[in-house]
């Protein structure tokens, strides 16, 4: 019996010695959370949380439904890590072009590129080659402003064109943005927006859905964001002479009312595109040669007012499917050039909507027409008087290497 009480007295204790022990630790555990919770680390650490939710907000609150751009972008080298992450979110930033803001804010000057299937061309690999070189060459920008390129990609092509542009914009001197949006995404926004007008303007006939995307330009103030507001648009095949940022000087040039700034066609392409109603209209200027006639638009080089066109009441409602079907049923018009052939169209009508910048902006090379039925009117639309300072090689024309 006084073994069993010694026992029992020695399991007493060591059982008090554990509750002991587990009292001692519950009471260290709750001095922990209580330092976290009470103490002056629960400011810090909710606050660093509550940092990484704003900026999570804010980074979703920017991408404008994210399908419009990749995510692989490049930025200048020279740039700060702190400002290549504040460039990230481009679409939710001012574009450097509204006036009287206060704040400290980049200039930006937006240029947009088409760059399908140029993975599959050597010949677009070679124009863009030119275009990118040259356009590096004379670019010449103000300390804090940023050239934003945008490029409307395949995803083979993007790959290609991310490593094409790695040996191009070595040698710039300014700070550059580079942006590509997704073909695709762009095609099925804008499908339903010029989808009508496609029968008109496209070289197929019907309605196709990839045709949709050579009316970019028509509908872009609709598909960039509103914080977008004026933005260049090029094609691949240009050779730059002068400063890019010149170009961009144009749009303070605009006329009362005007929405696109665009150069003249410079060859009789619409003489003939509009032979029957210029048959029916002999009197007619539409499709004469300049100064006094109205030869059309040539889409290569275009600027484009994307904050006027979506204020101006008259370009929105000529967008809409029964007015393009009323013009080209007046003109009796049927085109093959996507949005050069509906700018061309409401420019008959309506050509206050229209910036003329010279010709020399946008001096095109192709000499197709000439041969082609109207060599004895050829050179009143051909000719160009003035400076050159970009030289376009439409239809696989030669640039001049000087």
């Amino acid at each position: 019996m006084g073994i069993l009480r010694l026992v029992a007295r020695i399991m007493g204790r060591v059982s008090t010695f554990r509750s002991y022990q587990f009292v001692l630790l519950l009471a260290a555990a709750l001095a922990v959370v209580a330092f976290y919770y009470f103490g002056s680390e629960k400011q810090n650490f909710s606050s660093t949380t509550k940092r990484i939710k704003q900026t999570q907000a804010s980074h979703n609150s920017n991408r404008n439904d994210a399908d419009l751009t990749v995510d692989t972008r490049l930025s200048h080298p020279t740039g700060s890590e702190e400002q290549a992450g504040e460039d990230q979110d481009v679409e939710g930033e001012s574009d450097g072009f509204s006036e009287g803001d206060s704040k400290a804010v980049e200039p930006r000057y937006h240029a947009l590129m088409m760059f399908t299937k140029v993975d599959k061309s050597r010949s677009l690999q070679d124009k863009f080659r030119v275009a990118m070189l040259s356009m590096v060459k004379h670019s010449r920008f103000l300390e804090g402003e940023v050239l934003v390129l945008h490029f409307v990609s395949d995803q083979a092509s993007q790959e290609l064109g991310e490593r094409m542009l790695q040996e191009f914009l070595l040698d710039a001197t300014f700070k550059y943005e580079v942006l590509f949006h997704d073909v695709v995404a762009l095609t099925h926004k804008l499908f339903p927006i010029v989808e009508a007008m496609q029968k008109h303007f496209s070289a197929g006939s019907g309605a196709y859905y990839s045709d949709a995307i050579f009316f970019l330009s028509v509908a872009m103030h609709h598909i960039m964001p509103e914080s977008l507001t004026r933005i260049v648009q090029l094609d691949l095949d240009l050779k730059y002479k002068t400063n890019i940022r010149d170009l961009f000087q144009e749009f303070d040039r605009f006329t009362p009312g005007a929405v696109i700034g665009i150069t003249r066609e410079m060859q009789p392409v619409y003489r003939h595109t509009f032979w029957q109603y210029r048959k029916e209209n002999p009197q007619t200027r539409v499709g004469e040669p300049p100064p006094e006639g109205l030869p059309g638009f040539n889409s290569g080089v275009m600027l484009l007012d994307l904050g006027a066109m979506r204020t101006s009441d008259l370009y929105n409602e000529l967008l809409k499917p029964d007015h393009v079907a009323k013009l080209a049923d007046q003109y009796r018009f049927r085109g093959h050039l996507g949005d050069q052939d509906f700018f061309t169209m409401i420019g008959m009508e309506h050509p206050e909507l229209f910036y003329s910048l010279t010709c020399g902006w946008n001096r095109q090379l192709c000499t197709w027409w000439r041969d082609h039925g109207y060599g004895d009117v050829f050179q009143l639309y051909y000719r160009c008087d003035g400076p050159v300072y970009i030289y376009h090689g439409n239809c696989n024309s030669p640039i001049p290497d000087d």
